[in-house]
């Protein structure tokens, strides 16, 4: 027998029923290889030479991998199509040939690699095996050190600066920056009024309907203002200015990538981006979708024949283009896969759960449709004078769905009476609206995302990391879907910045994370690039080591004098498991409090308790019952705001 090596045992399953009785299928339940837990594990005397170690809970997992390597004819490296998965490629195959006393030879291994699971593509695979690409081996070796150096140096430095117990890390670092400058901008916004006037008009002939028209060309600041423009628009002839008809078309939009896909589950569904990754690791395991990591655009030939023929079959003619559409990769470097996120078969019908269901659903419709003719609608503006004012009225009416048959508008059309040049119209009524500039949105989990693409932080295998990391670390809190940073976040933000300007430059992340695309595309070496960071980091973390002040982390302060030493403050403050009281005086008062974070509303369960936020042992965020443990009640969902 051959012997098929791959990362989950879901996708051992899927590949077992491709491959028939001559495959024995292996999952080696991630990493096999890793650098040390309890040391440094990278030699920066010797050219950043990594001390990878096999990863001790895969021991068992290993010695079965070599046992059944030994009786296999071949043995085929099936891991996924990305640097990480050609990482564990070349860890496995380090691992198997070298086993003891007996070595096996290096044409016993075959790399191979495809972007879906299906019968088709990884026989294919089979057929044209290749050799481990050693430029994506280098590029996530460079990632692994240089992440590693980066937190082994960082930590230790705040735990001495800031406080015990922190962490800090390359790309996180730079994303909680962002969160706090966002909160920033949010407190210096000043609000302004502004106010906003419309026009409620009729026609005088034919069916005298009515439609509402806003002034417009003009900025009203204050209310002073607004009355004026009000009593001036009352005493008015209205009448119509000009009209312009046109076409509009709108093009679907392109498949998914892992950005684009993470920001939908956010938008549509309210998922955390390890939430979407979640469901898309399933189905792509099971068979169902191709590789979901991935910032390419880019759709096989084959895929788009099956799309064309689906689109003819199932909607007719006028849904299906003149020819195939194709859509330009935005990444600068597309490396973690060859194509977009799409199904791997247009025509089978899918039982699944309700998360990977969900996503499924969207996936294939926004695959189908991004291979369907555009909408088209017909847009009116209409411009009527009110003695010297502009005021303007636009409206849109669908003429053809096309791909919007799979996404149809909740919106309804605005229809616009058919007016004409030099007609006259009647006052119904003025409406000024009085309204106030607001500041900018926080961050969701999908403009969050979207930035750290359009910033060119992270990669497609590394968003959902990133913002869980994030969160576990107790640098940022979401809540309501948006997100606010911690006072220790914003403590150790503050520090990195002003002690690390240059290291948590947006535009210097941006450049590392170019640097490892140019290692995995051969155009650099990994140890290069890890020595023009390292010299003048090195040197900084020991001039802040000896120099770097001290930084105290802000409390909020409840306002209630400490029981226990009766001078000191209760505050809350920030630990490892999340938020407690203390007294202001620690460590010379160790007074300590439970802190309930309420939300305002009485326990569903009991109707006696408070509703309480809480902090699962990974970070993450659930409702629970503030008389537990003699009310369980709990759930990730945060029950309406109001007192039973």
């Amino acid at each position: 027998m051959d012997l098929v090596v791959v990362e989950s045992p879901t996708k051992a399953k899927t590949l077992s029923k491709f491959l028939g009785k001559d495959f024995e299928v292996m999952a080696t339940m991630g990493h096999i290889k890793d650098l040390p837990k309890s040391k440094l594990g990278v030699d920066v005397e010797n050219n950043f030479k990594p001390d990878y170690v096999p990863v001790v809970k895969r021991e068992s997992v290993i010695l079965e991998l070599i046992r059944q390597a030994k009786k296999a004819k071949k043995v085929f490296l099936a891991s996924d199509p990305d640097r990480e998965g050609e990482a564990i490629a070349q860890h496995v195959f380090e691992v198997l040939r070298s086993n003891g006393k007996s070595q096996m030879a290096n044409d016993k291994f075959k790399r191979i690699s495809f972007h879906e699971i299906t019968k088709e593509a990884v026989e294919e695979a089979i057929a044209n095996p290749r050799d481990i690409d050693k430029n994506l081996v280098d590029a996530q070796t460079g990632r692994r050190v240089l992440d590693r150096l980066v937190g082994y140096e960082l930590s230790p430095l705040l735990w001495k600066k800031v406080r015990r117990g922190l962490s800090a890390g390359r790309v996180q670092s730079v994303t909680v920056k962002l969160i706090v400058e966002k909160e920033r901008e949010i407190e210096a916004f000043k609000t302004e009024e502004y106010w906003e006037i419309y026009c409620d008009i009729k026609r005088k002939v034919g069916k005298k309907e009515n439609f509402t028209v806003q002034l417009t060309k003009e900025e009203v600041k204050n209310n002073k203002r607004a009355d004026e423009i009000v009593e001036e628009l009352k005493k008015s002839n209205y009448k119509v200015l000009d009209v312009k008809k046109r076409e509009v078309v709108k093009k679907s939009y392109p498949p998914f990538t892992t950005s684009t896909m993470s920001q939908a589950g956010a938008r549509l569904f309210g998922w955390s981006a390890k939430r979407t990754m979640r469901a898309a690791q399933k189905l792509y395991e099971e068979g169902l979708i191709t590789y979901h990591r991935t910032d390419s655009f880019n759709i096989s030939q084959t895929a788009i024949a099956k799309a064309r023929e689906f689109i003819k079959k199932t909607y007719g003619e006028k849904y299906l283009p003149e020819s195939p559409k194709y859509y330009k990769t935005t990444s600068k470097v597309a490396q973690e896969a060859h194509e977009a996120i799409r199904p791997t078969n247009l025509n089978e019908k899918v039982e699944i759960a309700s998360d990977e269901n969900k996503l499924y659903d969207i996936i294939f419709r926004r695959f189908v449709a991004c291979q369907m003719t555009a909408s088209i609608y017909d847009e009116t503006v209409i411009d009527v004078c009110a003695g010297e004012y502009l005021l303007r009225a636009s409206g849109q009416i669908m003429k053809f769905d096309g791909w919007r048959k799979l996404f149809p508008r909740d919106e309804s059309s605005i229809a616009l009476p058919d007016v004409k040049v030099e007609e006259v119209l009647d006052l119904i009524k003025v409406n000024p609206i009085q309204k106030f500039t607001e500041p900018p949105p926080r961050f969701n989990e999908a403009s969050l995302i979207k930035m750290l693409e359009k910033l060119g932080i992270g990669r497609p295998s590394t968003y959902a990391p990133i913002i869980s990391t994030i969160q576990i670390r107790n640098y940022v809190e979401k809540d309501e879907g948006k997100f606010t940073p911690t006072l220790v976040g914003v403590a150790v933000n503050d520090f990195l910045v002003k002690n690390f300007p240059e290291e948590l430059e947006y535009q210097f992340t941006a450049e590392m994370e170019e640097d490892l695309d140019n290692i995995a595309n051969g155009e650099k070496k990994w140890t290069d690039t890890i020595k023009k960071f390292w010299g003048p980091f090195s040197k900084k973390v020991k001039v802040v080591t000896k120099e770097g002040k001290r930084v105290k982390i802000e409390t909020e302060k409840l306002g209630v004098k400490c029981p226990e030493c009766k001078e000191g403050e209760l505050v809350i403050r920030i630990g490892r498991f999340g938020k407690f009281i203390s007294c202001s005086r620690f460590p010379d008062c160790k007074h300590t409090e439970k802190y309930l974070e309420k939300t305002g509303a009485k326990c569903p369960d009991c109707k006696e308790g408070d509703v309480i936020i809480k902090r699962s042992g990974r970070g993450r965020k659930f409702f629970g019952c503030s008389r537990y443990p003699d009310c369980k009640w709990a759930s990730w969902r945060k029950p309406e705001l109001k007192k039973l």
